[in-house]
């Protein structure tokens, strides 16, 4: 695997990233790499095709209500 570095990065960008890098839980060499596959034509999320999908999955189970601590719970488990 190759190895990249980025000289004169401006630091509003740097700041950028971290902070997004920090958002999604990723390092800033993991972040960087999310982005730059995303914009070097890795295919795209329909956004319409997802919600439909999660609409139709969601109608599957009808009574099934996931509460904000459930939903915080399966995010950090197995995280410190």
């Amino acid at each position: 695997m190759a190895t990249l570095t980025i000289k004169n990065l401006p630091d509003e960008i740097y700041a950028a990233l971290s902070q997004t890098a920090k958002r999604n839980r990723r390092s800033i060499n993991s972040e960087a790499i999310v982005q730059l596959t995303q914009s070097n034509g890795a295919p795209r999320i329909d956004a319409k095709e997802t919600i439909e999908r999660l609409r139709r999955h969601r109608a599957k189970y009808p009574n099934l209500r996931l509460t904000e601590e459930d939903i915080y719970l399966a995010k950090n488990e197995g995280r410190p």
